[in-house]
Formats: C-alpha cells, structure tokens, sequence
C-alpha cells in the first residue's frame, strides 16, 4: 500500500505533553493528511521517547491503550474542530521526531487504524 502524502499539515499548534492512561510522555509530533488508493486517511503522529523500553513499561501492549485513548479523545474532537472528514485515522507513536515516510531502523514505532464510526474509534488492527 502506497501512501501519496497530500501537502496539506494541519497546524497542531505548539507541542504540548498529553495524558494518556500509561502516564508515559506524549507529544504530537503532527497531523498530516494523505489518500490511500481511495481513502483519506488522517494521521496523528506522536512522540514518545520511552516507547519501547520495557525497563520503563513502556511496551506495545501499554501503548495500545494510549493509541485507543488519543484517537477517542484527541482525534475524534480534532476532526470536528477543523470541519475534517476521513475514512481512516492512523494514530503512530515513535520514540523520537521522523520524517513521514521514511524509513530508519534506529527509531521504534507503533502504528493502530481506526474507522471513526459514529463519533467513536473503530479499530482495525493494522
């Protein structure tokens, strides 16, 4: 699946830390907008400098709950607040700032899918 990225960059506005129910340190790195084949997917890109570090419990199965809670309470009121529609929101958590698209095995990452289906998140387990 290719990923043709719209230049649209929906301003975040200044990073700020959010709650999430793992308590670890969230920030959103953006949002960005794209098609894939014939969807719009909006994706909500994070920063989480533990993820990964399962010293800290900071493994996948903490950050599900997370990426369940951002798309219900961050995504969800971001798609009305800015009048968006989409058929797919990606939420991505990565340990450090990326570049959308590519590549560095350096970098962890966790990626969930959801549907927004009548103002809740679907998810669809990518």
């Amino acid at each position: 699946m290719k990923a043709v990225l719209a230049s649209l960059l929906l301003a975040a506005g200044p990073a700020a830390a959010l709650d999430v129910p793992s308590g670890q340190t969230v920030t959103l790195q953006e949002v960005l907008v794209d098609t894939v084949g014939s969807e719009t997917w909006i994706r909500f890109r994070f920063v989480v400098p533990q993820i990964g570090d399962e010293n800290a419990g900071a493994d996948y199965d903490t950050h599900a709950a997370d990426m369940d809670h951002l798309c219900a309470e961050l995504a969800l009121p971001y798609l009305r607040e800015y009048a968006l529609t989409g058929d797919v929101i990606v939420i991505s958590m990565a340990d450090q700032v990326s570049e959308f698209g590519v590549a560095d095995p350096e970098i962890t990452q966790y990626f969930e899918a959801y549907r927004p289906v009548d103002n809740t998140c679907m998810w669809e387990g990518l």
